[in-house]
């Protein structure tokens, strides 16, 4: 299975369970780790701007590597996804 059918697959299946398991619009919590970078985190942040999000990073235990944990109000699985979406292009980014 090529990257992009495995992806595709994954989000199918993401908004399947958001739309059987929660009544919308909901919050949401993203997780991602990132390498430790300011600007990575930066990011993040930019990509949830003007949506009132809470945001909370922890730094690994050698520093290598930050959580960042996003708290936001979304209308729909579909939001929900578009958000990950935005992500996926921070160079190193892993979402849980």
């Amino acid at each position: 299975m090529n990257p992009d059918k495995k992806t595709e697959e994954f989000y199918k299946n993401l908004k399947e369970k958001l739309n059987n398991d929660t009544l919308w619009p909901s919050e949401y919590l993203y997780k991602f780790i990132i390498p430790s970078d300011d600007t990575k985190v930066s990011q993040i942040e930019t990509v949830f701007v003007d949506m009132d999000a809470k945001i909370q990073t922890k730094s690994s235990s050698k520093g290598n590597f930050t959580s960042v944990s996003v708290l936001v109000k979304m209308k729909n699985p579909d939001a929900v996804i578009e958000k990950y979406l935005q992500v996926s292009y921070i160079e190193g980014i892993i979402s849980l």
